[in-house]
């Protein structure tokens, strides 16, 4: 039996739109064989939707509280949920 699947929602507040942050989602979570999506809020927060192994996106879920270097992250509100398998391969969302 494998590990246990996660399906995860986070908000990541703080100075995260416009240093690249979704692409810095896109590829580390791609290289962690997630699924999943992230956009730009209107309310400037940067919101991704992650599925797969708990373990891979615990880790994501760290990198997700450092951002990349331009970023400032305040906060990561998480909302944990079923897993569906119905989620894309990582990619930028509208």
């Amino acid at each position: 039996m494998g590990p246990e699947v996660v399906r995860v929602r986070a908000v990541v507040h703080g100075r995260v739109q416009m240093v690249g942050f979704r692409a810095f989602v896109i590829r580390h979570a791609g290289d962690a064989g997630l699924s999943g999506t992230v956009r730009n809020a209107p309310d400037g927060t940067v919101e991704t939707v992650l599925e797969g192994p708990r373990p891979a996106v615990e880790r994501m879920l760290d990198r997700l509280r450092e951002g990349p270097s331009h970023a400032r992250v305040d906060r990561v509100d998480l909302e944990y949920s079923n897993p569906t398998g119905s989620l894309p391969a990582m990619m930028v969302a509208s």
